[in-house]
Parts: structure tokens; C-alpha cells; sequence
């Protein structure tokens, strides 16, 4: 899939060059902004060793909580995993590899392999476990810890409206990794909540230019509340 033609009429042929031992990054925050149907289908395929990368982990039966449960994942790199129970199982096992990253870290890591950019030095860690065998400096007097970018073969994202062409909006909370993840994998497989005609969106509204997009379908969302709260 290349040039224009970005528009699919189902999940299957949004994953099918998905294989086994690639990198994959999955976008949003918490249950918030991620690509829900997308996730269901790679838990379907024959597919394992995976190394995801993502802020959180989902839940025990949701998001990539399922991806979890069917032992897909070898490596879960994240800076969140607190509401999976099941993850901390797998770890206590050693069966799974889980890199913790500072959240503020992880999302310039993955800005930084959209950006062409290696390596970045940050004062954030120095000093704790999260500086081990890396490298450090000193600039201006303050201590700094070595990070380098990330990328992936694949990103799974979700936005809100998209154009024909890919160019995407995204609603709020789901803006906080998904728009980066877009720029830093090799395939970028979006799932929306509409999609409309080419110049429909207003251009200074766009937050990810279709360019990025690789793969784009309309999606169907369950949009799971986390942790649901009641006033009394």
C-alpha cells in the first residue's frame, strides 16, 4: 500500500504483513486513544515474539492485555504497566522482557526515531536504576543520561476524523502518543472514528499530515472506561 491509496475495507489487509519478532508500537494513553480493533485482529494472527512498545500495557482482558494473555509479546517496553495483573505474573516468571522508561523519556525517544535522531541526552533518571550501563555527561553543571530513539515496523494508531488522503485529527487525551508513534515506524495503520473527503478538514487543524500514513480504516470502538467513578 503506497501513494494515495490508503483506504482499506478491513482489518485483515491492514495486518497482513504483521510477522512474528517485529517491533511494534500501539498508541494511546491508558484505555484512551487506542487502536481497539486493530489490537483484536493482531490477537487473532498466529503471531509471537512481538516487541510492543507502549505507554501502558492495557488491562488483563483489554487492549494489549489481550496481546499479553495469548503470550504474543517477548519484550513490553512502557512507563506504565500498574493496572495488569497480569503482565507483573509473566515478569515474576521471567517470561516476558519489561523496560520501565520514564513516560517524559519515552515519548521523546519515539519523537526523536521519527525525527531521524538517535540518541538524546535527558537529566531525567540519572542517578537511579534507570541510568544503569548507559552513558553519561555533564552539561552546564547538571548530570545527563544517554536515551536512544525508537522505532518500529509497525505503528498501531487511533484517530478521531481522517481524510481520504490520511491526514488525521485526533480528540484530547489520544493526542498523547499516537501522533508521535505515527512518525516513527516503517508501516503506520490507522483505524478512525470518520473518515471524509479530501479537503473537508480545516488544514490548521491536522495533527498528523497524511504523509506519515501508510494504512487507513474506518473502525468500530468499544472505548472502555479504565476506571469508572461515581459521584455520590
Amino acid at each position: 500500500m503506497s501513494g494515495l491509496n490508503k483506504m482499506l475495507t478491513n482489518y485483515q489487509e491492514a495486518l497482513t504483513d504483521l510477522k512474528s519478532n517485529m517491533t511494534v508500537m500501539i498508541g494511546g494513553f491508558g484505555l484512551c486513544g487506542i487502536p481497539e480493533g486493530l489490537i483484536n485482529v493482531l490477537a487473532t494472527l498466529k503471531i509471537s515474539d512481538l516487541t510492543c512498545i507502549s505507554n501502558n500495557a492495557g488491562v488483563d482482558d483489554f487492549g494489549i492485555g489481550v496481546l499479553l494473555k495469548n503470550k504474543q509479546i517477548r519484550t513490553m517496553i512502557a512507563s506504565y504497566v500498574g493496572e495488569n495483573g497480569f503482565l507483573e505474573e509473566l515478569f515474576i516468571q521471567k517470561a516476558i522482557d519489561l523496560q520501565l522508561v520514564p513516560q517524559g523519556t519515552l515519548a521523546e525517544r519515539i519523537r526523536a526515531g521519527g525525527a531521524g535522531i538517535p540518541a538524546f541526552y535527558t537529566p531525567t533518571g540519572f542517578g537511579t536504576l534507570v541510568a544503569k550501563d548507559k552513558e553519561t555527561r555533564q552539561f552546564d553543571n547538571r548530570s545527563y543520561v544517554l536515551e536512544t530513539a525508537l522505532k518500529a515496523d509497525f505503528a498501531l494508531i487511533k484517530a478521531w476524523k481522517a481524510d481520504t488522503l490520511g491526514n488525521l485529527i485526533y480528540r484530547k487525551t489520544a493526542q498523547n502518543f499516537n501522533p508521535l508513534m505515527a512518525t516513527a515506524a516503517t508501516i503506520t495503520v490507522v483505524e478512525v472514528e470518520e473518515i471524509v473527503e479530501a479537503g473537508e478538514l480545516d488544514p490548521d487543524h491536522i495533527h498528523t499530515p497524511g504523509i506519515y500514513v501508510d494504512r487507513l480504516l474506518k473502525g468500530n470502538f468499544e472505548k472502555r472506561i479504565e476506571k469508572r467513578t461515581i459521584r455520590e
